[in-house]
C-alpha cells in the first residue's frame, strides 16, 4: 500500500506577499500608502519631525512636498515602514477604544520591550526593527499570532 504524506488542507489561504522590488507594486502603492501615513501621524498627533524620522529620516522640505503631494514612487525601505505603522494603528484600534488607541503611542510603556519608554520613542529610536517588534507584540496581544 502506497501512502502519500500531505499537510491537511485548511480552510485558510496564506496571504499572497507583495514584491516590493517591483516597480509597479509600489507604483500601486505608495500614493496610498503616503496617504494613509499622513492620517495615521494626525491621529496620533506626531510632531512632524518625529513624522520625518519614522519615515527613515526626510528633509523637511521634501517632507511637506509629499505631504502636499504624496503622488510618488517610495522605495522599498519607506513603504515597509508605513505598512508596519499602519499595521499598529490597526492592532490599536482592534485592541482598544479609539481615543485610548490613538494615544497608546505617547503612553509610557512597562512591557520590558519599551524599557520604560513610550512605544513612539522607542520607534524612533530602533527605526524598522522597532517597529516590526512593535507591530508583532500588538498582533499577538490581539491573537494574530
Amino acid at each position: 500500500m502506497n501512502f502519500a504524506y500531505a499537510y491537511p488542507k485548511s480552510r485558510f489561504e496564506p496571504a499572497t506577499l507583495i514584491d516590493l522590488s517591483a516597480r509597479a507594486e509600489r507604483e500601486r502603492l505608495s500614493e496610498s500608502a503616503l496617504k494613509g501615513f499622513f492620517r495615521l501621524a494626525g491621529a496620533w498627533q506626531v510632531r512632524d519631525e518625529d513624522a520625518r524620522e519614522l519615515l527613515g529620516g526626510l528633509s523637511s522640505s521634501s517632507f511637506y512636498e509629499w505631504k502636499k503631494n504624496p503622488a510618488r514612487v517610495l522605495e522599498v525601505d519607506r513603504i515597509t515602514r508605513i505598512s508596519y505603522l499602519l499595521g499598529i494603528y490597526k492592532a490599536l484600534h482592534i485592541l482598544y477604544g479609539d481615543k485610548l488607541a490613538d494615544e497608546w503611542v505617547h503612553l509610557p510603556n512597562t512591557n520590558p520591550i519599551f524599557n520604560g519608554r513610550t512605544p513612539i520613542a522607542y520607534m524612533l529610536g530602533g527605526g524598522l526593527l522597532a517597529m516590526q517588534t512593535v507591530r508583532r507584540l500588538l498582533d499577538a496581544r490581539r491573537g494574530g499570532l
